[in-house]
């Protein structure tokens, strides 16, 4: 697999009104993040609600995700679990299937408490597919394990070889840098914070995983063209647009807005499984007027 790079989808799981996983709308959401180059899939991770997923349910996901994908664009498969045993398990199946990376949060029950836990902990589940390339999830916010990414990369080469990277989802910009500064071609740091593209780009974020590239990614294209041709001044009001329609549908009951955006865009998605919310009609109602009045559209993917 080439290294991670560009814009990458950190995709939704489709649901019936019930509940139940709906895999038939995976192919064509695939084929709307290929038509605007998206760069990869990130399957499983928080925006794909998969710590509420059954370890089957997960396993019928990622297989639909890497069969639609067809060898297009890199499958990452996020596998994490309260138990590294599960964990691993998923991570075989995961390279049964075709997936490119693997991918872990750590377990959040009975949590590392120290780096030699927590690198032992995703050894176990890397041994599940030593071949394929690992992608820690870095997200304290959400997991509260919060030990040194740069220490990990240090340790990495002799206690966890097959690792590739970080998905670094915390705000704290200078350790972010900090680990591009050690990567050294040997780790691909994927930044994940959407509200900070730019940033994480300016800093030298080899890629960028996350929720909303799924139906805004056309801001985002504009954004690091803009950057990358001399004019941050531009890509920065961009990236501030950006925020603004973030925060927007998070005001909605956070996640439940970020579907509601799929639906918006063609690609129904469905409710979300608790114990996240979804919008009933008045709710979608209410987020489309106010991002009609800041004119939303014009971002949106086609």
């Amino acid at each position: 697999m080439n290294k991670l790079s560009g814009l990458i989808a950190a995709t939704f799981t489709p649901m019936h009104e019930d509940g139940q996983v709906n895999l038939e709308p995976i192919p064509a959401i695939v084929d709307r993040l290929v038509s605007n180059d998206i760069g990869g899939l990130y399957v499983c991770g928080s925006t794909g609600e998969g710590p509420a997923l059954t370890s089957a349910e997960r396993r019928d996901v990622a297989e639909a995700y890497v069969k639609a994908t067809a060898g297009r664009i890199p499958v990452v498969v996020q596998v994490g679990h309260a138990s590294n045993w599960e964990a691993r398990d998923l991570a075989k199946h995961a390279a049964a299937i075709g997936a490119d990376a693997l991918s872990a949060l750590p377990p959040t029950y009975f949590k590392p408490d120290s780096m030699d836990s927590l690198i032992d902990c995703l050894s176990e589940v890397a041994s599940g597919a030593p071949e394929l390339p690992f992608y820690y999830y870095h997200i304290p916010r959400l997991t509260d394990v919060s030990f040194s990414m740069a220490e990990m990369l240090r340790r990495a080469p002799e206690e966890l070889p097959s690792l590739a990277g970080i998905k670094f989802s915390s705000f704290m910009q200078h350790e972010f840098q900090q680990c591009v500064n050690l990567a050294e071609g040997r780790h691909t740091m994927l930044f994940g914070v959407d509200e900070s593209y730019v940033s994480g780009h300016a800093l030298g974020a080899a890629g960028a995983v996350g929720s909303s590239y799924n139906f805004m990614a056309p801001i985002y294209h504009a954004a690091r063209t803009a950057f990358d041709e001399g004019d941050a001044k531009r890509a920065f009001e961009l990236q501030a647009e950006a925020g603004v329609l973030i925060r927007t549908m998070l005001s909605y009951d956070g996640m439940a807005g970020f579907k509601t955006m799929m639906r918006t865009i063609g690609l129904d998605c469905g409710p979300s499984r608790l114990p996240l919310r979804s919008l009933d009609d008045a709710g979608r109602k209410a987020l489309a007027a106010e991002l009609a009045a800041i004119n939303a559209a014009q971002w949106l993917m086609k």
